[in-house]
């Protein structure tokens, strides 16, 4: 009875099927993106399109790229449900829930594709694995100071330079759906600033300018450098006494507690040169502005980001806090402020190349220095 049936099935496809006349045997079906070789105990094995395989009955064939498909699924479904679990997210609705987990199969796809691909960087999961590119886009913020720059060269240094290790830089933190991240980038700098004058390290509060730097709008964006002219006439304040609320609030600048310390000036680096950025580098922690809204930057695990991946349509920034060399690949160390599960904790590499640079990251960068 079986072979009845597995005959009749065969039959009813056989004059519709490209792949059967063709290709003989399994390699050389399996071969071709179309068909699937499908195993059969009751009549010969043979070559079938992928959307005959589908159609055969699976408890009489087994097809190898369906099986293959299934478990892909399942390996999915399972890795989408770990996301959930990871995150702590719910979805109110079965709607909702389809729409996520088809956002977090696009990225598993790229992710899968790049690790695939041999570049000079992995990419992986993270918290941003579900979200639109609208959400996205909101922890940005970046964007172009109108005061004309003000460029100065350090002297190239010898070596490499980690501010990190040197003590200089405070524990990476999370600006949230807010566009703030031209704040942190701003309170980074200064508390290397700070820490190369006064060997102190102490945390700046960002609160404090998304509510008080008048020039800038808050999570809706700003500049480094407006941010730096603002800490010239107004003491920096720390995060402790004026903490992170990831929204925009009224100032309160007056009736917090000030630190003494100020920006006693700052200076643009000069753009597009791969020397000048390293060298200011070197004397302190430097604001930087990047393009930060494309998945090669997004998803992030590992290694050196290079080429041209990410653009360099500046919209995020971020504070450059070392260089290196990895696998022959010379790179920025580069603090964000999406927390510490993205990236390398936090971290990433992007690569020393000429131009406007990976990410565009020598295009707008500017170095405080502080009292």
């Amino acid at each position: 009875m079986r072979s009845f049936f597995a005959a009749a099935a065969i039959a009813a496809i056989a004059s519709a099927n490209p792949c059967e006349g063709i290709y003989k045997d399994k390699n050389s079906c399996d071969a071709n993106t179309a068909c699937s070789w499908c195993l059969c105990a009751a009549v010969p094995s043979a070559c079938h399109t992928i959307e005959d395989a589908a159609g055969l009955p699976a408890s009489i064939f087994q097809c190898d790229k369906l099986n293959a498909a299934k478990a892909t699924e399942v390996a999915s479904e399972n890795l989408f449900m770990e996301h959930i679990s990871t995150h702590g997210l719910s979805y109110g609705t079965v709607e909702e829930f389809a729409f996520r987990k088809n956002l977090f199969n696009e990225t598993h796809a790229y992710i899968t594709k790049h690790n695939a691909s041999g570049e000079s960087w992995t990419a992986g999961h993270n918290f941003m694995s579900t979200m639109t590119a609208g959400e996205k886009k909101k922890m940005t913020g970046y964007v172009a100071s109108p005061i004309p720059a003000s460029f100065h060269n350090d002297e190239t240094p010898n070596g490499d330079t980690n501010w990190v290790t040197n003590g200089a830089v405070t524990p990476v933190k999370n600006q949230g759906g807010c566009g703030s991240c031209w704040a942190f980038s701003t309170t980074g700098a200064m508390e290397g600033a700070h820490w190369v004058a006064a060997k102190k390290l102490l945390s700046f509060s960002e609160q404090q300018l998304v509510d008080c730097s008048s020039r800038n709008n808050g999570c809706n964006g700003g500049s480094m450098a407006l941010a730096f002219t603002y800490l010239k006439s107004n003491f920096a304040q720390l995060e402790s006494v004026y903490p992170y609320k990831g929204k925009d609030g009224t100032c309160q600048q007056s009736s917090k507690a000030n630190t003494t310390v100020k920006a006693t000036s700052y200076s643009n680096v000069t753009r597009n040169s791969v020397s000048a950025l390293v060298a200011s580098i070197a004397k302190g922690p430097t604001s930087v502005a990047i393009q930060a809204d494309k998945s090669a930057f997004q998803t992030y695990k590992s290694g050196v980001l290079s080429g041209s991946a990410c653009g360099t349509n500046l919209d995020h920034g971020v504070l450059a806090v070392g260089t290196g060399t990895e696998n022959g690949k010379a790179y920025y160390l580069v603090k964000n402020s999406w927390g510490a599960s993205w990236g390398s904790k936090g971290y990433i590499k992007i690569g020393q190349e000429s131009g406007a640079g990976v990410c565009g990251i020598q295009e707008d960068a500017v170095r405080p220095t502080s009292n």
